[in-house]
């Protein structure tokens, strides 16, 4: 019994090992700031500092690394994380969305911080500083609710509304 336990920790140890030279996908893609947030809507630097501080991480192409993305089979985990993050949300190509997409991403932002669902417990475990406070998360909800009060005044009420497939 004892040989067994040996060869399956000598096992998962090698594994482990060889799961290091395996290519992590830990790059940033496009860097430029043509299709960014910034580009399409007022951000104050109230805002922009905990978009940056809370959400670029995981939404938007200036994700900044830590240490353990550099660990197998942490990395993996991470990664998904943050390619799940972008593909709901990408703050460097939301001047990419549709005006309906952009009005519903600025309510789904304030619902998710207002309940607390983003950032994620997973992530705030990690970096302390992401947690946002009863205060930051007031900014937050004030700001997507001007942001959107204002496409409601600047676009027809028809192109606010998600259209159908």
């Amino acid at each position: 019994m004892k040989k067994i336990i040996k060869f399956i920790g000598i096992s998962l140890l090698v594994i482990f090992l060889l799961m290091q030279f395996y290519p992590r996908a830990t790059k940033n893609s496009e860097l430029s700031t043509t299709f960014d947030i910034t580009r399409v809507h007022t951000v104050p630097d109230s805002v922009q500092q905990i978009l940056k501080t809370s959400c670029y991480d995981c939404h938007s192409n200036n994700t900044d690394y830590p240490w353990y993305s550099n660990v197998q089979p942490l990395s993996y985990w991470h990664n998904d994380h943050i390619v799940e993050g972008k593909k709901e949300l990408n703050f460097s190509t939301f001047a990419t969305y549709t005006v309906a997409r952009q009005y519903r991403k600025l309510e789904e932002i304030a619902e998710e911080v207002k309940e607390n669902e983003m950032p994620l417990e997973s992530y705030t475990f990690i970096h302390r500083n992401a947690i946002l406070n009863t205060q930051q998360k007031l900014i937050i909800s004030n700001w997507t609710d001007m942001l959107r009060d204002s496409m409601k005044n600047n676009y027809p009420a028809d192109s606010l509304i998600r259209k159908k497939k």
